[in-house]
């Protein structure tokens, strides 16, 4: 049955544990298969014992070309070493950029000056496209490939370069299907300040030129660069990029050989100058001279030690170590020696993100990794701030020589230390899901406590596997003590599911009762690796310091800690941003949001805002939508409040709680700027009472490299889905589950009658959309649930599904390996008679809105049409993703603002043809019902085999008894129940042409 599998499963099993979080359900758990470098291990003991000879690296990569599936780069550089591949040899091959053999039909190339460098190529990149070149090799060996880029600064590209690098048609290892070409951003300083005299953070400008780097895996899971195995004669070198930059020169050589540190000592021994003197050198590590990625962001840090420090100011003045955590984020700081000779280097470093777990860095001197021993420099945990220096084993500090004048020293966050053991585990559960889908083969995914099992005997060889899975957990928990120099937490959990597998063991017919415990320990285990994928460490300051000089004190004594704690303690009764504190001077928006956003938005409206009107604004954080209703029951209420979920507006506009937006004249033209569907939540007695600001798209999800495998298309309506689900299901895969609303939107059914007093569940389309949904698995067998859709997924179990805005960004920030395997599509829907495919889906909206109890009800908005203009919210936008990285993507309604954010072209298009269907359910008084009453009616039709419309019958008269009693609670009808003034709500029908014009080829 899983046949169809075997092709790809070495695709998809590497992505099995970069995100997992929550532990899987056994309808998540498919068989996925096992590693490509579990098989390749496989087939090099076959071959040994047929034929002991030893395989050359010709053969080596001729074998990898005709896999479908590829390794991770450890294991095949591994298989290239063990097949005798020379790393150290006089070949070298220079390119020119503008030397181009090759591209993609119709691709954005041109030759000329960039710059100021002349021969490169211009690549404009208006699509997903393609450069060849040819590469003609002399000597075979390992080449590490050097590439001098510039990356496009136009002030609307944020993203790194992401290169798809193949050879000769092929990608010999998975990170090469996903190789960052990073930028270069820079914090400005010194950093502006808000009226209470605290800083704003700076917001990282792109100071990109041409840089010179070797390629490197995007995660950061080995220190050295990537290499290739190649042999003699003409090869063709592949990029394929997702951004548009300018490649002046590439470089193929041997790598580069780093010395240790005894070595590089002697080759600097005969240096003049050896011996330093004079005052260390201090760098405050918040001010560097470059970042590679922008979101590795400042913090303020109140240690009375940490500096620079102001009482009762925040002061941006560490390096965030939650931020500066994965990938290969670097940062560099350039600083002046008074003579040549020898350094001592030391830091101030905050490491207690994970308990009594240790970090890594590559730290480089003047761009170069100066001895062995800097490699991958452990970081062990620390309950605070810590003196670091950089010393062996011994504890005697390395000496690091330099030059006279200017110099950098670079640091590199790196996994490399645990990648080995990373790479276990991930094996570890793919073998854990393969054991729990034999098991359901068997059981049938029946736990049946009165059958009794042998299953030495109905699955031969499943205990031996299980006790091969616990001794290679157990081996790299060793190798994880002994790289962390200690036991923590990761180590703790490896223990316990050790523990699991052995008490299993000694009762092995007692297995099949508990299928559950596979889930549970593969969910645990993945949850382990995602946790050895960060090396999390905050920065205060660095000190060099001259050798025959002493390391200053880096850590507060004692009275320092004490006094800092007075002074901390003191200054939080002084709360400056209260909310209670209504300035009738100015105009007070509430924020329900970060921090970040708060901040953002406050020096935005200082920038644009108040020149332009003359109205100034205070930005406040509200932390809790409670807190509004407590501070509106004190008589205490802000004249705007944003980013509110879109049930809140209505509360308060029943209670008279809000401004009615349509009482200005404007209201019309704001009105236009937003999808008609993105409206209907807001509506109450021929009112509007708040402005849409960001929404999240449900989209169809889908891996286009197992569908492609499947032989199945993406399905553009439901008929299509149920006509897919059967191969599906037979290749051990599944659809994730769906929620109502598209059965009913697109069947032309509704949730409440046009008056808003009475639901239209009990109508026939009613019946007919809920028979849908649920038949969705009753009769096609889709999961009833699932643990986590965007796991299943990666995961590639679960292959296709409709997800929100957020499953988008999952994606794109945490699964890099999947680049170009995933695409997104507007949802499956139905047929029309005319032809068209009706798509109606709602997302969940925030939205801003003004207080009935404003006594600037006309600031107030012309604050909302300046907030949600189209410039202002790209703007917005544009600076979020900047300052945080694409984890903060402002998913904004703005139709204008939301194009011009950094989308690819063939998402925005599928997004902007789901948004021609957005709409939203509308609120009603009891309304909050809704959802509950249906999602028991479904609980009684699949779980309970109930029939679907004597269910649904019951969750009417739910609804309606709660509509009846909140109706008349706001007098809508009286207590006989005659209507006292019906709610006529918006009807929503036609698709949005207001999309039309975004849409792009």
């Amino acid at each position: 049955m899983l046949r169809a599998l075997t092709r790809w499963r070495a695709i998809i099993v590497p992505a099995l544990a970069f995100a997992m979080l929550l532990p899987w359900t056994v309808g998540a758990a498919g068989n996925a298969g096992e590693t490509q470098s579990a098989n390749s291990a496989e087939e090099a003991s076959a071959v040994s014992a047929e034929e002991p000879q030893k395989e050359s690296p010709e053969e080596s990569q001729t074998a990898a070309a005709n896999e479908t599936g590829e390794p991770y780069f450890l294991d095949k550089l591994a298989e290239w070493k063990q097949a005798g591949a020379p790393s150290e040899h006089d070949g070298k091959v220079s390119l020119s950029g503008a030397g181009f053999a090759r591209t993609s039909e119709g691709a954005s190339v041109r030759v000329g000056t960039v710059d100021g460098r002349a021969e490169a190529l211009d690549w404009g990149l208006t699509n997903e496209e393609w450069v060849e070149y040819d590469v003609s090799i002399e000597q075979a060996g390992l080449y590490q490939i050097d590439l001098t880029y510039r990356p496009v600064t136009d002030g609307n590209r944020r993203r790194p370069i992401l290169l798809n690098v193949s050879f000769d048609g092929n990608n010999a290892f998975l990170e090469a299907r996903s190789i960052t070409l990073d930028r270069r951003w820079k914090d400005p300083f010194p950093a502006a300040v808000d009226s209470n005299g605290d800083q704003i953070r700076p917001m990282a400008e792109d100071i990109s030129g041409w840089i010179t780097t070797s390629l490197r895996d995007s995660g950061g899971a080995y220190v050295e660069p990537l290499q290739w195995y190649l042999t003699p004669g003409k090869h063709t070198l592949r990029f394929t990029s997702n951004e548009p930059f300018a490649l002046g020169s590439i470089e193929l050589s041997d790598p580069e050989q780093v010395p240790d540190y005894e070595t590089a000592k002697q080759e600097n021994a005969g240096k003049s100058g050896a011996g330093t003197s004079g005052e260390p050198i201090v760098i405050e590590a918040e001010q560097g001279d470059w970042k590679s990625v922008s979101s590795i962001s400042l913090r303020y840090d109140n240690e009375i030690n940490s500096t620079p420090y102001k009482r009762g100011k925040i002061t941006f003045n560490t390096i965030d170590g939650s931020r500066w955590s994965t990938g290969n984020g670097e940062i560099s700081w350039t600083f002046d020696v008074p003579e040549s000779g020898y350094y001592k280097i030391g830091m101030r470093t905050k490491q207690n993100y994970s308990s009594n777990r240790s970090s890594f860095r590559t730290i480089m001197v003047n761009g170069e990794i100066p001895f062995a021993e800097m490699k991958a420099y452990r970081f062990p945990y620390e309950s605070g701030w810590q003196g670091v220096r950089l010393e062996d084993e011994q504890e005697e500090p390395y000496l690091f020589y330099m030059e006279k004048g200017s110099n950098t020293i670079s640091m590199r966050a790196t996994g490399a230390p645990v990648k080995p053991m990373i790479s276990e585990l991930e094996k570890t559960v793919t073998e854990l899901m393969e054991l729990a889908t034999d098991l359901k083969a068997l059981t049938g995914g029946s736990n049946d406590t009165n059958r009794t099992w042998k299953i030495n005997t109905e699955l031969p060889g499943f205990t031996d596997k299980l006790g091969t899975i616990g001794d290679s957990l157990d081996a790299v928990q060793k190798k994880l003590i002994e790289v962390n120099g200690k036991k923590d937490a990761v180590t703790q959990g490896l223990f316990t599911t050790i523990k699991d597998i052995r008490s299993m063991l000694a009762d092995p017919n007692q297995i099949p009762y508990k299928t559950d415990r596979f889930v549970t320990m593969q969910g645990k285990v993945a949850e382990m690796l995602q946790q050895l994928k960060t090396q999390p460490l905050g920065l205060d300051r660095i000190y060099i310091v001259p050798e025959n000089k002493k390391f200053p004190k880096m850590e507060a004594g004692f009275f320092k800690k004490l006094e800092g704690t007075f002074v901390n303690f003191f200054s939080s009764f002084q709360s400056k941003e209260q909310l209670s504190s209504m300035d009738d001077d100015v105009l007070n928006v509430w924020v329900l949001r970060g921090r970040d956003y708060v901040n953002l938005l406050q020096q935005l409206a200082e920038e644009q805002f108040t020149p332009k009107t003359g109205i100034k604004v205070k930005v406040n954080l509200l932390p809790d939508t409670n807190l509004l209703v407590l501070m509106n029951a004190a008589d205490i209420a802000p004249d705007v409040a944003l980013g509110l979920p879109e049930t809140l507006p209505f509360d308060y506009a029943i209670r008279n709680g809000l401004y009615d937006l349509t009482r200005f004249q404007d209201f019309d033209a704001v009105y236009k700027r937003f999808a008609p569907g993105s409206w209907t939540p807001f509506y109450y007695d021929k009112g509007y009472y708040a402005v849409p600001e960001t929404q999240s798209f449900s989209m169809l999800y889908y891996r286009k490299d197992i569908l492609k495998e499947l032989g199945l298309e993406v399905p553009d309506t439901w008929e299509e889905v149920y006509d897919m689900l059967p191969t599906l299901q037979q290749n051990n895969l599944n659809m994730a589950p769906t929620q109502h609303m598209p059965f009913f939107f697109q069947n032309g059914a509704d949730y409440f009658n046009k008056n808003g007093l009475q639901t239209a569940l009990g109508t026939e389309a009613g019946y007919k959309a809920f028979k849908e949904w649920t038949d969705l698995y009753n009769v096609y067998a889709v999961d009833q649930q699932l643990a986590s859709f965007y796991q299943s997924f990666r995961s590639g179990t679960v292959p296709i599904g409709i997800s929100d805005f957020s499953m988008y960004i999952q994606l794109m920030v945490a699964a890099p390996e999947l680049n170009g395997y995933w695409g997104i599509a507007p949802i499956p829907g139905v047929k029309q008679s005319g032809g068209e495919v009706a798509r109606w889906m709602g997302g969940n909206l925030q939205s801003s809105v003004i207080f009935k109890k404003t006594k600037k009800a006309e600031q107030s908005w012309e604050f909302l049409k300046w907030w949600t203009s189209a410039e202002v919210q790209e703007r917005y936008g544009s600076d979020l993703e900047t300052i945080n990285g694409l984890s903060f993507r402002w998913n904004t309604s703005n139709i204008e603002a939301f194009v011009h954010l950094p989308w690819k072209q063939e998402d925005l298009n599928g997004i902007l043809e789901q948004w021609r269907w957005f709409k939203e359910i509308p609120n009603v008084p009891g309304s909050y019902f809704l959802e509950r009453e249906l999602q028991n009616a479904w609980n009684r039709s699949v779980v309970d085999g109930i029939n679907y419309r004597s269910s649904l019958e019951t969750s009417t008269l739910e609804i309606e008894r709660e509509m009846r009693r909140k109706l008349q609670e706001f007098g809508i009808i009286d207590s006989v129940g005659e209507v006292l003034r019906p709610l006529d709500l918006p009807e929503v029908n036609q698709p949005w042409e207001g999309v039309n014009p975004y849409v792009r080829d």
